[in-house]
């Protein structure tokens, strides 16, 4: 039986649709352009991975579209909403169905696990003390750290400090979830675990998550859409699902990104 009319209903969008649009969009710093006409779709329910080498932009990229800074030129659409044409008060409601996790994990070192995560319920809602107590449980749980909610960030390792990151960043039940290099600093067993997290999440919230990354493993194993910034043109080569592009790309960049150079 189709739903989506239902799904509709209740403020949601079928997956497979449009989630964020980027239309000719331009990156720069004062006059130095990072990157120029990118256009590319994030579909709902997408792992999309934003990929390229060092200084191509990918965390520039990430700051534009969780509305830290604005792009030079082009268009952000989240749905059908025009980002960065939005009056602040709009913005803000977007970026609020937004979850970030950082590279570093970004928690306060002088709070708990407990304490980091109920951080956002207790900022942007009306829950109670018990009831926020219950879902920073639940937030836990589902990254693997049930029982670590007294626990300081010092005393656990780098891979559960990043999982405790995501369990703040899912706190008020995203819609869309950033990555900022998520395996970044972490050896691969764990780097491994962290990109099985992401698809577990994927799976049992529906939510659409952008990684930005370099990592070949992570990408792979995880992406099902992407899209590649060439640091040497200053745009976008190529969009889609990365393994489709290692098979059928003819450009010389990306496959040498995509192999490392061990294909010819």
């Amino acid at each position: 039986m189709d739903n989506s009319h239902d799904k509709e209903s209740r403020g949601e969008m079928p997956q497979g649709e449009p989630h964020v649009t980027v239309k000719d969009l331009t990156m720069a710093y004062g006059d130095f352009v990072v990157m120029h006409d990118l256009n590319f779709t994030i579909n709902r329910g997408d792992v999309f991975i934003v990929m390229g080498g060092s200084g191509c932009g990918k965390s520039t990229m990430m700051t534009i579209l969780i509305g830290l800074k604005s792009p030079t030129k082009g268009q952000v659409f989240y749905l059908d909403v025009n980002f960065w044409e939005s009056d602040p008060e709009t913005r803000d409601t977007i970026i609020r169905r937004a979850g970030v996790m950082y590279q570093s994990g970004a928690l306060w070192s002088s709070m708990t696990l407990e304490e980091n995560v109920a951080l956002p319920l207790e900022t942007y809602t009306d829950l109670s003390p018990d009831q926020i107590r219950d879902v920073v449980k639940m937030k836990l749980a589902l990254v693997g750290l049930a029982g670590f909610e007294e626990f300081y960030p010092s005393e656990i390792s780098g891979g559960m400090q990043k999982r405790a990151g995501i369990a703040r960043a899912i706190a008020l039940d995203p819609e869309i979830l950033f990555f900022d290099e998520p395996s970044a600093g972490l050896d691969p067993m764990s780097a491994r675990r962290l990109d099985d997290l992401i698809l577990q999440l994927r799976e049992s919230l529906g939510t659409t998550m952008v990684v930005v990354t370099h990592e070949l493993a992570s990408i792979f194993t995880i992406g099902n859409n992407s899209v590649f910034l060439d640091a040497s043109k200053r745009t976008m080569t190529a969009t889609g699902n990365p393994k489709k592009l290692l098979a059928e790309t003819k450009d010389t960049t990306l496959l040498q990104f995509l192999t490392r150079g061990e294909k010819s």
